[in-house]
């Protein structure tokens, strides 16, 4: 069974860095795991992803020059390194988790969310 837990997020001003963290379980190699976020009044959109098994890397336009996505060395933690934050980038980050082959596939496990708040 995928359980996805989110931690890490909370206020900061603009600038800012923040690392968000998701303790995962029940995934294995053959898993992408993400990161997506939902804003007030906004649909739900892409951040970034990363294979699993060999940590190939995709982002979003938006994010990909101040957002880095990484995994530890034991497999069981996900971060999303957050730099030189925008109030745009408030939002509640969500964890996911798939066995798809694409990095952007539709993803079936959802972690509960962190919410990430940036102050102007």
């Amino acid at each position: 069974q995928v359980q996805l837990v989110e931690s890490g997020g909370g206020l900061v001003q603009t600038g800012a860095s923040l690392r968000l963290s998701c303790a995962a379980s029940g995934i294995f190699d053959g898993y992408n795991m993400g990161w997506f976020r939902q804003a007030p009044g906004k649909e739900r959109e892409f951040v970034a992803a990363i294979s699993w098994a060999v940590g190939v890397t995709a982002y979003s336009d938006v994010v990909k020059d101040r957002f880095t996505i990484a995994r530890n060395n034991a497999k069981t933690t996900l971060y999303l390194h957050m730099n030189r934050l925008k109030p745009e980038d408030t939002a509640v980050y969500y964890c996911v988790a798939n066995s798809a082959t694409g990095l952007r596939s539709p993803y079936r496990y959802w972690g509960l969310g962190a919410q990430v708040t940036i102050s102007s």
